[in-house]
């Protein structure tokens, strides 16, 4: 059962999403990009609060993902990607994305803490970040 709700449209955006952001990462690092993702919408917190779709949540300005700047995110989703895309939505969560509503490529080493968020822990490149139960309820 899905933990978001999307249609076929939704499932291509998010797997476009996870591929343009973390391809060099793997599955495992697109899969945690999904994880990000699926819990902003989820969260309706912070940041994020009344990002309701996979739309809102792909274009949010400020705030969303530098992927849909760059021309890679507009080619097709591949289905291998749209597999990993429905896993997310399935509600599959990796550790250190499993609650996080954060993630960025440092230079060096991750932060303890970003903008006020926890890291929760590194994949390859990614360093990811978590809120606090108590401001986010719904990602944990």
């Amino acid at each position: 059962m899905a933990v978001i709700k999307a249609n076929s449209s939704d499932v291509d955006m998010l797997a476009r999403l996870m591929r343009a952001e973390a391809e060099g990462e793997g599955q495992l690092g697109m899969l945690m990009v999904g994880n990000v993702g699926v819990n902003r919408i989820r969260g309706n917190c912070l940041d994020f609060r009344n990002i309701r779709s996979v739309r809102q949540m792909v274009y949010q300005s400020p705030g969303g993902f530098e992927a849909v700047q760059k021309s890679y995110f507009y080619q097709p989703a591949r289905d291998k990607d749209r597999r990993l895309a429905r896993r997310v939505i399935k509600g599959e969560r990796q550790h250190p994305a499993s609650n996080a509503l954060w993630f960025y490529r440092p230079t060096g080493n991750c932060p303890p803490t970003w903008w006020n968020q926890q890291n929760s822990g590194r994949f390859k490149a990614h360093c990811f970040f978590v809120p606090s139960r108590e401001d986010c309820p719904e990602v944990f």
